[in-house]
């Protein structure tokens, strides 16, 4: 259930808007396809949405709002402000009325261009940032620079309330807080799995690094074959860094499961690939605002079976939409796996509940009117 509540524009308030969403821009994952989908959405509740990107490597390739305006404003390092006044410029030019940041990078660029062009910041909290890495000294410094970044933001919109509730633990007023869910667009119906009788596919979609708990789905697997599963994973993503990937290989080898994976990679076309999959895993560790991955999933009439991480729990419990277990313990999610494939019904049910809530309650469409109501309210 939502904590925040968010009243809906009138039609008398729906007068255009022109938004600069502030974005890193390295990677096409989960938060990225959320700026892109607002990007889609936004116009039709009157909001016209720009990009400025601080590392513009893949996103301007990648992303599908292909005619929002986007501005390369590359930082030399982690700290170089000095692009802070080719923002604010930005937002002088072209006549932008509010700056919507999304990263801890883009917080801290957000903080000094708003307030050189006088408009107002919103910063979108996709995952809590004192548990999104390994690297603890990144992880301490990121947190401080976002927490001091934020501290006279007009809003913090976080995707769960899981997340609202850490940015209080931050010590951030709960009226500075609004949840607004992760939203997908509803797909055409599609034919809800009954079982097979041959060979199972397990699939999973990730930006992988550790967190996401890959090294555990793989234990599962070879726990599953052992136990003379006939099942195979489907692993669809990019690594992280080279050494990550290296480290995965070496692991299955291992555990002898190197004629059990197909690695698609990177792809845009994630909807193709889900649909080759008997049932979806997220074994994620830590560091989970809401994934998109999930909500995909189930927009897509797939089972889902993922861990009690952060926000994910919120998705899944109520309405029976997926399964839950706990995170770093393989061979838990390898009965559940294993029910599954021993229940066609269960399947089904699962499936079919799974698309049911994500109509319900993750569409992009409300994504995108909720965060407009936003920026009304805090405009006008």
């Amino acid at each position: 259930m939502r904590t925040e509540k968010i009243q809906q524009p009138s039609q008398e308030t729906m007068r255009p808007m022109k938004v600069l969403h502030l974005i890193n821009g390295e990677f096409y994952s989960g938060a990225e396809r959320v700026q892109d989908l607002l990007a889609l959405r936004l116009p039709e509740f009157g909001v016209e949405c720009g990009f400025a990107c601080l590392k513009p490597e893949l996103f301007p390739s990648c992303r599908r709002s292909v005619d929002t305006p986007l501005h390369k404003v590359s930082m030399r390092s982690r700290f170089d402000t000095s692009v802070a006044g080719q923002v604010a410029d930005l937002i002088r030019q072209h006549g932008y009325r509010l700056l919507h940041t999304h990263t801890p990078r883009a917080a801290l660029i957000g903080k000094f261009a708003a307030s050189k062009a006088g408009i107002p910041m919103v910063h979108h909290v996709h995952s809590p940032t004192r548990r999104d890495s390994e690297n603890r000294a990144r992880t301490f410094i990121n947190a401080i620079v976002e927490n001091w970044s934020l501290s006279k933001a007009a809003r913090l919109i976080a995707v769960s309330n899981s997340l609202s509730q850490y940015l209080r633990d931050c010590g951030f007023s709960s009226n500075q807080i609004a949840v607004v869910p992760n939203g997908v667009p509803a797909i055409g119906d599609q034919s809800i799995p009954n079982g097979k009788s041959s060979e199972w596919v397990i699939g999973t979609v990730a930006l992988f690094r550790q967190r996401k708990g890959l090294e555990v789905l793989l234990q599962a697997l070879a726990l599953l074959r052992e136990k003379g599963q006939s099942v195979r994973l489907l692993a669809v993503g990019a690594f992280e860094t080279a050494q990550y990937e290296k480290h995965i290989r070496e692991v299955t080898a291992k555990l002898n499961l190197d004629d059990a994976i197909t690695w698609a990679g990177f792809t845009l076309d994630v909807a193709t690939e889900f649909k080759k999959m008997d049932v979806f895993v997220l074994p994620s560790l830590f560091g989970e605002g809401l994934p998109m991955v999930v909500i995909e999933a189930m927009a897509l009439g797939l089972p889902v079976v993922a861990t009690r991480v952060e926000g994910i729990p919120e998705v899944l419990e109520p309405d029976g939409a997926g399964i839950i277990v706990e995170p770093n313990q393989p061979r838990a999610m390898a009965e559940a796996i294993e029910k599954l494939i021993q229940s066609p019904a269960q399947l089904a049910q699962l499936a079919e509940c799974g698309r049911a809530r994500q109509r319900s309650h993750y569409s992009d469409i409300a994504m995108a009117r909720e965060v407009a109501t936003i920026y009304r309210e805090i405009v006008e």
